[in-house]
């Protein structure tokens, strides 16, 4: 985890005795006593810290040392107030004087101050006294000296805000949003007035107006796309009101208002006043024109209504300036990319006061549905349509608008076109995590764009896993669960084909290589096309898979060490897990065994990507076992595809995880106890190819250069045999015979398909163990195969062999002496 050089330190800060830590805190005073701090004051602070921090106790610091401390954070040097403040974080809860000190301190006041009052002060009324003077100091006229220190009031309030917001009244609440309102909608509309210079004249300081992104001359209320030399300080404090509004708003929507009669009355009135203004003649109420009239318009009546509905008419107002300001087109890329961050807040503060108030929704919808209509051509603007489109998803309904276009915009060219920007990708993700209850229902787009949605997790795994392991549940549906658990398995896949499909863009095109074709030109070839396109599809339903799976893990054998594709292949099983755990809850019999199949299928058709198709091979072996315990008919429906793959002897050597836990199944659930359906004819038919492949594993050595069979497969066969033996009594001489011969090979020496001694040991003793059992056949169906009803003692709960205690128990009691 860390360096050396860190562990030493970190030993060193928790060694320290007592008495060289009182020679530090000394020295440290000495050093904090002088007027200037140096910059070994810096370091040793640095290292009161590490001290600090290194242990799991809380210390208490000597007094004298612990008031000094506290007076950074009165520094005029932010490194200073920010040491001082991590020091007492780590310190024992300051005492009421240290309190008091810091909330009345004119200087304290600041974002540090704050954060430590929230960390060490458990007392509500104690914030609330602070908020209170907070709110008395942003009243007051401040001196020149304390202006600056008004622009960190609001941070600080919305630091108090979001950890605690029950340290505000009503009463806070009431002041602030009236601060809010002015400093909104009431901030100057002209430039600081510069110092000037010696040589300046009176007419050369003249206060200039403040200008658009596009250079031209505002016309209405500062906003925080108007541009100038220099701000004002109630400029700055627009600027900092709309940075903390929409929390804000939803924080006065929390506080219970006790003059609902009030508010109702005034908003009737303001309502009257409203319609007034709007039936003015030659009045313009298109979203598509300027608001400058509306705001116009509305601005006195506004006057009439309580603060929080004056709060959020001012809000509304300001929303609709930034909208019309970000269709101006600036002259520098920054003031663009703060237009599109300005747009992406003011819908989103828009989409709250919707939701607290559902009437504004008429009044605000159309100038959204313009805004839609001015972006949604242009991606460069998708983070700003993603904000649009949860408006249309909270109010389009109620607004009785089709959103069919937003839908197919954002699950469709969203994903398929940015799946590369990793800042969209988050942000889309968390909008789909945030909707994720509402979006399967209200967007029939959502459960068929899987295959669009997992390219953002194919390109970049490492960084999304954690957002698709709680978004894959909402994707399993019955329609989709095949084809969906398919992409899963040929994500890595996905990964290299869009890996490709950069490089095809960025790269020229060469002549194809003698050797065959190489990646990036099977992807250009047209012949293969269709294998690539099927993986870049935008929505499910085109086919559960494709027919050519072994020609495109051959086109790809070169992208199996991509670094993207390694980590992309990681996720998978994962993902599976989940799959598997989800599916079981909404799928019927009929769906579960097609997903058998697929396992079976596809256990053998996977990308060979180092370790992956092991990995893939031991999450199907632990759901199959839990889905045939879940439904036993599973295995008797799914018996001839089980068979085919438990009788091929291939599968031992190359599939042996999943081969083991196929057969242990066969053996356990194809039973009449199981169910009724299972003949004499299943039971034979099984045990005639397990069988089959026991004999050929065990009736000679491996080629040179071979494997030999994994003695676990070996004995999982023999138990299996057994099993089935004692459920059609015709069987067990065959088995018996088997038996025997291995305990005689194994006497004589002559064994050449296993290796190891031990292993070989271990084998024989399971055959004699089951060849004990066997000679009485009523208690070995009763032990291998006890009734459905009766609950399994725990030896009978061994994953993949027979139970061991109660065999060597009976082997005892049959074997002669």
């Amino acid at each position: 985890m860390y360096s050396h050089g860190s562990e030493s330190l970190i030993k060193q800060a928790r060694d320290i005795h007592e008495s060289e830590l009182q020679k530090f805190y000394s020295r440290l005073l000495k050093l904090l006593q002088v007027k200037d701090f140096g910059h070994e004051a810096v370091d040793l602070l640095q290292r009161l810290h590490l001290i600090l921090t290194a242990t799991k106790f809380t210390k208490r610091l000597p007094p004298e040392l612990h008031n000094k401390i506290v007076s950074l954070i009165s520094s005029p040097s932010e490194q200073f107030q920010l040491l001082g403040s991590a020091v007492l974080r780590e310190t024992l809860p300051s005492s009421d004087q240290d309190m008091n000190y810091i909330q009345n301190h004119p200087y304290v006041k600041n974002s540090h101050g704050a954060d430590l009052l929230l960390v060490q002060t458990s007392s509500t009324t104690s914030l609330s006294h602070f908020c209170a003077q907070l709110l008395r100091s942003l009243e007051s006229r401040h001196s020149e000296a304390l202006s600056h220190s008004q622009t960190h009031t609001l941070p600080m309030l919305s630091t108090i805000l979001t950890h605690r917001p029950e340290c505000l009244t009503e009463e806070h609440v009431t002041i602030l949003s009236k601060k809010i309102v002015d400093w909104l909608r009431y901030a100057s509309i002209t430039q600081a007035v510069s110092p000037g210079g010696f040589f300046s004249g009176s007419r050369s300081r003249q206060p200039c107006p403040i200008a658009e992104l596009d250079g031209s001359v505002s016309g209405d209320f500062f906003t925080v796309l108007c541009v100038g030399q220099g701000f004002t300080e109630d400029q700055w404090m627009n600027v900092h009101s709309f940075s903390i509004l929409r929390n804000w708003l939803l924080t006065y929507h929390s506080v219970s208002n006790s003059n609902n009669t009030a508010d109702t009355a005034a908003r009737l009135q303001y309502s009257l006043s409203l319609s007034h203004s709007h039936s003015l003649p030659n009045d313009d109420r298109s979203v598509d024109g300027s608001v400058i009239s509306m705001v116009s318009a509305t601005s006195s009546s506004s006057r009439l209504l309580p603060p929080k509905e004056r709060l959020r008419e001012k809000s509304f107002q300001y929303c609709q300036r930034i909208i019309e300001q970000s269709d101006r087109k600036a002259q520098k890329r920054t003031d663009c990319d703060l237009q599109k961050a300005c747009l992406v807040e003011a819908v989103c503060i828009l989409d709250t006061l919707c939701l607290e108030d559902c009437s504004l929704v008429y009044r605000v919808f159309p100038c959204i549905k313009a805004l839609y209509g001015r972006l949604s051509s242009d991606l460069s603007y998708a983070r700003v349509l993603l904000p649009i489109a949860q408006f249309y998803l909270n109010h389009g309904e109620m607004a009785a608008v089709d959103c069919e276009c937003m839908w197919q915009l954002v699950f469709s060219r969203f994903p398929s076109e940015l799946f590369n920007d990793p800042l969209l990708a988050h942000e889309f993700l968390r909008f789909i995590r945030q909707n994720i209850q509402t979006l399967p229902s209200k967007v029939p787009q959502y459960t068929q764009s899987f295959p669009n949605l997992l390219k953002f997790l194919a390109w970049d795994s490492a960084a999304l896993v954690d957002d698709f392991v709680d978004l894959l549940p909402s994707m399993v549906t019955t329609g989709t669960a095949v084809e969906l658990l398919h992409t899963l398995l040929d994500l890595p896949c996905l990964s290299a084909t869009l890996v490709l499909q950069q490089r095809s863009v960025l790269l020229p095109i060469t002549e194809p290589s003698a050797r065959g074709p190489q990646a990036l030109d099977a992807f250009r070839n047209p012949t293969f096309r269709g294998l690539f396109l099927f993986l870049l599809r935008n929505e499910a339903g085109s086919g559960d898979t494709m027919d050519r799976l072994c020609v495109l893990h051959e086109l790809l054998v070169e992208s199996a060490d991509w670094p993207r594709v390694v980590q992309c292949a990681q996720t998978v099983p994962v993902l599976l897990h989940i799959f598997f755990n989800t599916v079981i809850k909404v799928a019927d019999e009929k769906l579960l065994s097609q997903l058998i199949l697929v396992q079976l299928e596809r256990s053998g058709l996977l990308l060979q990507v180092p370790n992956y198709m092991n990995e893939i091979h031991r999450v199907f072996s632990h759901h199959l076992l839990k889905l045939c315990k879940l439904h036993l008919s599973l295995v008797v429906d799914q018996s001839h595809e089980l068979l085919d793959f438990a009788g091929t002897t291939a599968n031992v050597f190359n599939k042996e995880e999943l081969y083991t836990h196929v057969v242990w199944v066969l053996g356990e659930y194809l039973s009449l106890s199981c169910d009724s359906r299972c003949s004499v004819r299943h039971i034979t038919s099984c045990f005639e190819a397990l069988e089959a492949v026991l004999f050929e594993i065990t009736s000679s050595a491996p080629p040179p250069g071979g494997m030999c069979p994994n003695p676990r497969v070996i004995t999982t066969l023999m138990s299996a045999l057994a099993k089935l033996a004692s459920r059609s009594h015709d069987l067990i001489p065959r088995v018996s015979l088997f038996l025997s011969k291995l305990r005689t090979a194994s006497r004589g020496g002559s064994v050449t398909w296993c290796s190891d001694d031990d292993d070989l040991i271990a084998i024989v003793t399971r055959g004699e163990e089951l060849w004990s059992l066997l000679k009485t056949p009523g208690v070995a169906q009763s032990i291998l195969t006890p009734p459905a009803h009766v609950t399994k003692p725990q030896w009978h709960r061994d994953t993949n062999v027979a139970p061991p205690l109660q065999l060597r128990t009976l082997t005892r009691l049959t074997q002669p002496q």
